[in-house]
């Protein structure tokens, strides 16, 4: 029987956190879970202490990459043959975690994004936009693979890429990753998923943030990615 773990990293997430976790437990229970409390400045750590949930505390802020590592280090030691990445923020729905393991199993692949874009398109705003030209660059520089969610934090990894975002330097949950992966051969599929808008709390990406984030993300797949480790 596979060891499935989810993880779900999580900075300032207290209007949230209860809810996802809650979901989980009473559920999901065939699946074990690990909160990654990210150096969070809210309340976050005493929920998830108070309420007695199973959870890493990270002293400070590492950022997304730095909290998927720990997760992911602490599901190889534990033996986990797939993570599920789950974002802390309630948009996503633990009742597609089946079919992204379904995909996976089916494939043999190595890691299944949960997308909001596989046989549904995109819409038209600024944000999506700026997904759009991220997976135009993905195409462009990986021979014409396609990957329609870039940003989605919904990632089933199995057993091999657990070990390598867990400890190698290179691999961190961007889409400027998913491009060198892909380049690497990395087998990534995607399975339909519905994602909710966020229950609490506010995005760090705002207007300002996306654009800074796009421009070190093309950076990163049109330049970058030739000169890291293969």
């Amino acid at each position: 029987m596979m060891k499935i773990l989810i993880i779900i990293p999580a900075y300032n997430e207290a209007g949230c956190i209860e809810t996802v976790v809650d979901n989980l437990i009473r559920n999901y229970p065939q699946y074990d879970y690990v909160v990654i409390n990210d150096g969070s400045t809210d309340d976050t750590r005493k929920i998830c202490a108070r309420r007695g949930y199973n959870f890493m505390d990270l002293p400070v802020n590492t950022g997304l990459s730095g909290a998927v590592k720990s997760g992911m280090r602490y599901a190889n030691y534990y033996g986990y043959d797939y993570v599920l990445q789950l974002d802390g923020d309630g948009q996503h729905d633990p009742a597609y975690i089946a079919d992204m393991i379904d995909e996976m199993e089916r494939t043999g692949c190595d890691i299944v994004i949960g997308s909001r874009f596989k046989t549904e398109r995109k819409p038209i705003n600024s944000r999506m936009i700026g997904s759009q030209i991220i997976t135009t660059a993905i195409w462009l520089t990986t021979g014409g693979k396609y990957i329609g969610d870039v940003t989605s934090g919904m990632r089933l990894f199995n057993k091999k890429m657990i070990k390598h975002f867990g400890y190698n330097m290179h691999y961190s949950p961007e889409p400027d990753t998913l491009a060198y992966l892909l380049n690497c051969g990395v087998d990534i599929r995607e399975v339909q998923v519905h994602m909710s808008e966020r229950i609490a709390g506010v995005s760090y990406l705002n207007f300002k943030n996306s654009v800074w984030y796009m421009m070190k993300m093309l950076f990163s797949i049109l330049l970058f990615q030739w000169v890291r480790k293969r």
